[in-house]
């Protein structure tokens, strides 16, 4: 005859496995997205211009999540996400102040940089910038807590000219478009030639227009002739006239820029270490080639669940720690991380044709005294960012 044990200890070992199997209280996230996203319009994703989002923030998110199921179950914690569209600087300004308010330990922005900064400013908590890319706010607006997985404007003006200066195609042609934003990354464009030792040929405007009296400024072979040139770079947020420049120009010479050879953060080809299975997977999950932006999506996705399982039951400090000094591998071939001084995380840039890719940037020979990935973007001695160490 077996004798069953006292009731205090089926008690005590049912509250030790309770003990055991309890999970913390999940890390609460929000991300902010534009709400009526111009950018998803269907007539935009459609023509799929490179560089620019193939859908929403969320999808590569949730890619991220869910393949860490797993490992946050494991480390006895789990993550969140509320997504939440905002129509502008004042609206995402008040809903992080209220995600902040109902215990969101992080905040994911998808906007522009206006709203980025609005939301930067009204928490506490550190935010995540999945989409700008503008250099400010890595420089004079950065923030303590304000960290970016994009790549940012320098980055890829960066990678381009160091692609350039290695193939030995000096002698850069530039064609801005018309919006204040192509005359911002024209600057950028012009900064890196000069950093690389390029030559700018010229710089001409372009413009689409319906007005008869300016078709000359949308035609390819007029804005490419009369000039010497090894490469044409054109500078097109809008992507339009960038997309038809490839095979149009008056001398037979390469396009870069927003069209012909673009540097992008992931391309759906690209085939080196364990790519295709991650773009297998979000292919799968969201029905659509991966993009930048979804990598970018994807990474947070990836830091967020490194800082969890690091600091599975808190505090919100620990986690904070965890999230802005661990580092992530993003398929890519190396380990990444955010750097100190702006916040940015360090990344290899991918060059395609919208075939494949073509080449890698950090290229082959740039040197750097401590990581070659600080070629890309502004580096510590700049110190344009003064509210960081």
């Amino acid at each position: 005859m077996r004798l069953r044990p006292p009731l205090s200890l089926l008690a005590a070992a049912a509250a030790l496995l309770a003990a055991a199997t309890a999970q913390a209280a999940p890390y609460k996230v929000t991300l902010l997205v534009r709400a009526d996203d111009a950018r998803l319009e269907r007539n935009r994703v459609e023509r799929a211009y490179l560089g620019h989002p193939g859908g929403p923030a969320g999808d590569g998110l949730g890619v991220a999540l869910k393949e860490a199921a797993f490992e946050l179950d494991a480390a006895g914690t789990a993550i969140t996400v509320d997504t939440v569209p905002v129509a502008d600087a004042a609206a995402a300004r008040a809903a992080a102040q209220k995600a902040e308010k109902a215990g969101a330990a992080v905040l994911l922005t998808d906007l522009d940089a206006a709203a980025t900064l609005a939301v930067a400013d009204a928490v506490q908590r550190p935010v995540l910038n999945l989409g700008a890319a503008d250099d400010r706010l890595r420089g004079p607006d950065c923030r303590p807590k304000l960290l970016h997985l994009a790549p940012s404007e320098r980055m890829r003006a960066d990678a381009l000219a160091q692609t350039l200066a290695a193939r030995k195609w000096p002698q850069v042609l530039l064609l801005t478009g018309p919006s204040p934003l192509d005359a911002e990354r024209s600057a950028v464009a012009q900064a890196a030639i000069k950093r690389y030792g390029l030559k700018l040929a010229a710089v001409k405007p372009f413009k689409l227009s319906a007005d008869p009296r300016e078709r000359n400024l949308a035609n390819p072979l007029l804005l490419t002739g009369g000039v010497a040139y090894d490469a044409v770079w054109v500078v097109d947020s809008d992507g339009e006239f960038a997309r038809t420049l490839p095979y149009r120009t008056a001398l037979p010479r390469p396009v870069v820029g927003d069209g012909g050879l673009v540097p992008v953060a992931w391309h759906a080809q690209f085939e080196r270490f364990g790519a295709p299975q991650v773009s297998r997977r979000f292919q799968k999950a969201a029905n659509r080639p991966m993009t930048g932006a979804d990598w970018a999506a994807w990474m947070a996705g990836k830091a967020l669940v490194a800082a969890a399982v690091a600091a599975p039951k808190g505090p919100q400090a620990n986690f904070e720690k965890a999230l802005a000094e661990g580092s992530v591998d993003g398929s890519k071939g190396v380990v990444m991380s955010f750097r100190p001084w702006d916040g940015q995380l360090r990344q290899p840039l991918l060059l395609t044709d919208g075939q494949g890719v073509i080449s890698t940037a950090p290229i082959e020979g740039v040197l750097h005294p401590k990581n070659v990935l600080d070629t890309l973007g502004a580096d510590a001695p700049e110190k344009l960012c003064k509210v960081r160490p």
